[in-house]
């Protein structure tokens, strides 16, 4: 059975303090999985996570992150600036391209990131750069779909992502034109899997791949991008993937490709984001209504526009009534929020124990993809996010959108506006 990071006494303290919804993070349990994470690559000199910033952007988040040795991974103009004021800066910084937009590119270079391109066309914009970066990454995607043991984990053909083999060859033949001096090769091939089999099999491709491609073009790769991917349990008994494992998986495949090829110095990276988050951080949430009709509702103080994946994705996320955490679950309910959409429901037909309103809902694995992907739909507001320390005490992290500012980017008369 999953259980919350925090017991049902502190919770309500907690709430009691910042009033729901509110999503709240765990520090000792997110240092303690860098710290894992770390480990289980410890054997490559190079090793560096570049945390996924889309998936937490809270520079609380990030900060904790820093100091355990992680980098950040960002895909926009805005999550650069985010990353720059957090204190990230030089290679510290991954920037993964897709449709990017000048002025992004810029931003990148000026903060002295590394620029990982989508697409071959990306080239053009590197050369209006107004100097020409040390060192480059490129995204490839093989096409097709891609298995493990004959079972299908993703398709790459069908996604937008990345350069196809020939692309590749002929963006490194350009970039070695313009004066780059290093390369990188990044992948993305599987989402949210938990086997052990997936990053040293993306490794695998990716290694044997740049063994190639320098034999070929005479580039110098130093750097091997196995981006994220790595899932984690939203099920209870589900197994967690195991990153020891995973880690010694991806170093023996580097033995077998990499060193006997002369390229044993290279720094294998990864972009995990859900994997590094997901499972400290809860949106915490209050019982406010009940419906019986044809089936029995629970009516939350948060809805869809707090947490969107189950009604994106239908996504499946553990709930938790803090206090009957060992009750029975002999009741059957809908767990809903209050938006005018009737797939703004968290949980459907879930067995749970009785709920009264005014109880106090945990919504578990959070931490990723989760306040970040909030929006104001129904002129619904964000909720605040809150930071458990490792001593036990909070701290505020983001405060919770007020109607003031929902209306603050409207231009209409100021008369008008006035609340």
């Amino acid at each position: 059975m999953k259980k919350p990071f925090v017991d049902a006494q502190t919770l309500s303290r907690i709430a009691a303090q910042y009033g729901t919804p509110f999503h709240l993070y765990d520090e000792k349990g997110i240092r303690e999985n860098a710290r894992r994470l770390h480990k289980a690559f410890a054997w490559n000199p190079g090793f560096k996570e570049y945390f996924a910033v889309k998936a937490t952007p809270n520079p609380a988040i990030l900060q904790i992150l820093k100091e355990e040795g992680c980098g950040v991974d960002c895909a926009t103009y805005t999550e650069l600036l985010l990353a720059e004021k957090t204190g990230f800066s030089g290679r510290e910084i991954m920037f993964s391209s897709n449709m990017t937009p000048m002025r992004d590119f810029e931003l990148a270079h000026r903060l002295g990131a590394t620029i990982n391109l989508d697409d071959l066309t990306d080239v053009e914009y590197i050369q209006r750069l107004p100097s020409i970066p040390e060192m480059v990454c490129l995204r490839y995607n093989p096409g097709g779909n891609f298995s493990i043991s004959n079972e299908i984990m993703d398709t790459p053909g069908e996604a937008k992502y990345g350069m196809t083999r020939p692309q590749l060859n002929i963006a490194i033949e350009q970039l070695l034109k313009l004066g780059v001096r290093e390369f990188g090769l990044h992948a993305f091939l599987a989402s949210n899997t938990r086997t052990n089999e997936y990053y040293p099999a993306l490794a695998k491709i990716l290694f044997e791949l740049v063994r190639d491609l320098q034999a070929e073009t005479g580039a110098r790769f130093t750097m091997v991008n196995l981006s994220g991917g790595i899932g984690v349990p939203y099920h209870p008994g589900e197994e967690p993937a195991d990153i020891m494992a995973i880690g010694a998986g991806v170093e023996k495949v580097f033995n077998e490709v990499l060193v006997p090829a002369g390229l044993g110095h290279l720094a294998v990276v990864a972009e995990l984001g859900r994997f590094m988050l997901a499972p400290y951080g809860h949106l915490i949430a209050t019982a406010i209504r009940r419906k019986e009709i044809h089936k029995s509702y629970i009516g939350l103080d948060a809805c869809a526009a707090d947490l969107m994946r189950p009604a994106m994705y239908g996504a499946y996320h553990h709930i938790t009534i803090a206090g009957k955490e060992d009750a029975p679950h002999d009741h059957i309910y809908d767990v809903v929020g209050g938006l005018c959409e009737n797939n703004d429901k968290f949980a459907v037909n879930r067995p749970l124990p009785q709920i009264e309103l005014g109880d106090l809902v945990v919504i578990h694995d959070t931490g990723a993809h989760g306040f970040s992907m909030g929006y104001n739909y129904n002129g619904k507001l964000r909720s605040a996010e809150v930071l458990l320390r490792a001593d036990g005490s909070t701290e505020l992290i983001r405060r919770a959108e007020t109607p003031e500012d929902y209306f603050a980017t409207l231009l209409l008369p100021q008369a008008s506006l006035r609340l």
